[in-house]
């Protein structure tokens, strides 16, 4: 059907039903009468030469020609209005889908998002948290940031910040550990990483110690359970210099370990957006 033929105040009246299942609460969203409402739907059914609304006491049930309407006209406004919302203040906002490791988000990226909201009032970012594990594609994300060694196949890895781990625990933990061979004597909290507190060990002069706490996908959930005194925790510092200052966290070691950096990672089959360009820009020069 060419488009000038479209029957869009036809299609709106269908969609509204279909999705209230009710011509009376349809027509008020419309702002029209339910006789209007019904002209438009019937005017839709002759063109069509279909049946599109089974009426039932309360409300009305689609046909199967509309259930199979229906699902395709729903996305299509859905798109039209999305679109529409992203003009603001006179200008089109580019939407921008993130992945980010819970501990950056909150740790780094959090407090610093108004600065990139006034440096850059055209991007609208929509941030999804993870623990390190994502599919950029499967999840409908241009980028992720996350927190490894930037060897992941198949993405272009550009590095943003560095951040050494060390051992962390509560206060009362802290008084109890002299030197690094006292952590022989407490619990060592573990990420699904298994080989942290080797590295640290070997960092430190120490024969590799063994992990005997609970393990954890996130270093924001080992922080929590370091502060609760369940053990001790290897954590990149960076991140959690608001519970060092504050003493909900202490470091009872100097000593830290290279373990990784955070990322901002895209995939190398995608070409680098403009927004995801001037992202990426910002977060290095925030970062150094």
């Amino acid at each position: 059907m060419p488009r000038s033929r479209l029957p869009l105040n036809a299609l709106r009246a269908f969609e509204a039903a279909a999705r209230h299942q009710n011509l009376t609460r349809a027509a008020d969203e419309l702002c029209v009468s339910q006789a209007a409402l019904s002209h438009q739907i019937k005017a839709l059914e002759s063109r069509l030469g279909v049946r599109l609304f089974e009426r039932l006491p309360r409300g009305v049930a689609m046909t199967d020609d509309a259930a199979a309407l229906y699902p395709v006209l729903s996305e299509s406004f859905d798109r039209i209005a999305a679109v529409l919302d992203r003009f603001a203040d006179g200008r089109y906002r580019h939407a921008l889908a993130v992945g980010v490791v819970g501990t950056f988000a909150t740790g780094w990226l959090l407090p610093r998002l108004p600065a990139f909201a006034a440096a850059h009032p055209d991007i609208e970012l929509r941030l999804h948290t993870h623990n390190n594990r994502i599919d950029l594609a499967g999840e409908g994300l241009e980028l992720a940031i996350r927190f490894g060694d930037g060897d992941w196949l198949g993405h272009v890895a550009t590095p943003i910040l560095a951040a050494p781990f060390a051992p962390v625990c509560a206060p009362g933990l802290a008084a109890q550990l002299r030197t690094p061979s006292d952590l022989r004597r407490v619990p060592l909290l573990r990420s699904y990483r298994a080989d942290e507190w080797a590295r640290w060990c070997e960092v430190a002069g120490l024969p590799p110690l063994e992990a005997r706490g609970p393990m954890f996908d996130s270093s924001l959930a080992l922080a929590s359970a370091a502060a609760a005194g369940a053990g001790v925790a290897l954590l990149p510092l960076c991140m959690f210099e608001q519970d060092l200052a504050s003493e909900r966290l202490m470091q009872p070691f100097a000593a830290s370990a290279d373990l990784g950096r955070y990322w901002l990672t895209r995939l190398r089959s995608r070409a680098e957006s403009e927004p995801a360009r001037r992202f990426r820009e910002w977060l290095q020069v925030q970062a150094d």
